[in-house]
Formats: structure tokens, C-alpha cells, sequence
């Protein structure tokens, strides 16, 4: 009877073995085929342009005077409005100009597609104080709405949407050189608002799509889990 178990028992032994044995080339064998079926592209983005969506035929900027301004010359003053790159005088004028220099600049060449007037809504333009500038550094945080308007109708295009406009701001040795070299902070925000200005009034448009380039993702550059290689 014993000699029964004992067969019994090894034989049992010998079946678990072999399912072990034949489970794991088969998990190791379904991992590579996963990965030698999983491939990567050359150049699979397609090449996109950005083209003018509108022939932009006004824009207005408009900075509430609601807006809180601060003149304290401290690292972070609560306000809406913190400027130092003018002389001192009316911030909401300056920062109007700003935004009004920036985007004309940023839809120069825009003069295809539906005829629009663009409005700007200032909701903060929180730059650095002089204590801030020279010692730390810190961000320019830039925020407004943009809106888009049929120039003949009226009716309203896009928007208004909230945009956000952030930029890191120089400290200290840096920031000095920046002045020093004409780079102050008005020319760094108007170039920033240029960009983002031209950014948000393009669209992209496909050009075209070229061919794929398989390549293999065999250097553990890929790593499927058990259910996507089943999958």
C-alpha cells in the first residue's frame, strides 16, 4: 500500500514538473512574440503645419480697472497687477501697451480665412518686484481671456477662454546681465506674449503622413504585462 502512495505521489510530482516546465518557455516565448509584433515607427507623426485660422482684422486689449495694482517692493505682493519694467506711472496704460505690442506682432501675417477681432481681457500680470529680480528670481505669471469675434457680425468665434501665460523670471547676477544686455523684462514678456498670441490663433493642418519603419522593440525599451502579450 505504501509503494501505492509512493507512485502515486511521484507520479503526481513528475505532472507538475512537467507543467512548470512547459509553462515557462511558453510565457518567456509569448513575451517575445508579443514584442517582436509590437513595433515602433520612424517618422509615424505625421508632418503638421500651422496655418492662420483667421485674417485678423482688430484687436483690442482691455485691462479692468478692477484689477488690483501693488507698487510694494516686496517679494511677493498680493495684487493682480505687478510691474516694474516701466517707470512708475499707470499700470493698467502700460500693461494695455504690452499686450496690444505682443499680439500685433504675433498676428502680423494673418490676413487669410474669416475676418476677426480679437479681444484680450488682462485677468493678472504678476511680474517680479525689484527685490525679487535681484535676489531670487521667481516666475512671471501672466494670465487673460481670449476671445474671437466675426468682424462683421459680432458673434463670437471662440471663447472666451481663460488662457495662461506663465514664464520663468531671472534672479539676481542673471537677471542684472539680462538688463545690461537689453533683455529686461519687457522685451522677455512682450516675446513670450508674441509667441503664445500666434500659438492660440493657428490651427494645425495635416501635410502629410509617411511611410512607416518598422523597428523592433526587443531592447527592453518595451515592457508588456502578462495581460497585454495575451491580449
Amino acid at each position: 500500500m505504501m509503494n501505492g502512495f509512493r507512485l502515486i505521489a511521484a507520479m503526481g510530482l513528475m505532472l507538475g514538473l512537467g507543467a512548470c516546465a512547459s509553462m515557462e518557455p511558453a510565457s518567456r516565448n509569448s513575451l517575445t512574440n508579443g514584442l517582436d509584433l509590437s513595433v515602433a515607427t520612424q517618422d509615424q507623426v505625421p508632418l503638421v503645419a500651422q496655418v492662420p485660422q483667421y485674417d485678423v482684422a482688430e484687436i483690442r486689449v482691455d485691462v479692468p480697472r478692477s484689477l488690483r495694482v501693488s507698487e510694494a517692493n516686496v517679494f511677493y505682493p498680493i495684487a493682480d497687477i505687478v510691474w516694474r519694467g516701466d517707470p512708475i506711472g499707470d499700470r493698467y496704460s502700460q500693461i494695455q501697451s504690452i499686450f496690444a505690442e505682443a499680439f500685433g506682432q504675433g498676428t502680423i501675417g494673418m490676413d487669410a480665412g474669416r475676418k476677426v477681432i480679437v479681444e484680450v481681457e488682462v485677468a493678472r500680470f504678476h511680474a517680479l518686484t525689484q527685490k525679487t529680480r535681484y535676489t531670487v528670481g521667481g516666475t512671471h505669471s501672466l494670465k487673460f481671456y481670449l476671445t474671437v469675434r466675426d468682424a462683421e457680425t459680432g458673434l463670437v468665434i471662440d471663447g472666451p477662454r481663460r488662457v495662461s501665460a506663465d514664464i520663468p523670471a531671472s534672479g539676481g547676477a542673471r537677471a542684472i546681465a539680462e538688463d545690461q544686455a537689453g533683455h529686461t523684462q519687457r522685451v522677455v514678456i512682450v516675446e513670450h506674449l508674441r509667441q503664445v498670441a500666434t500659438q492660440e490663433l493657428v490651427a494645425p493642418v495635416l501635410l502629410s503622413m509617411p511611410d512607416a519603419v518598422p523597428i523592433s522593440r526587443l531592447n527592453n525599451d518595451l515592457i508588456l504585462s502578462p495581460l497585454a502579450v495575451a491580449g
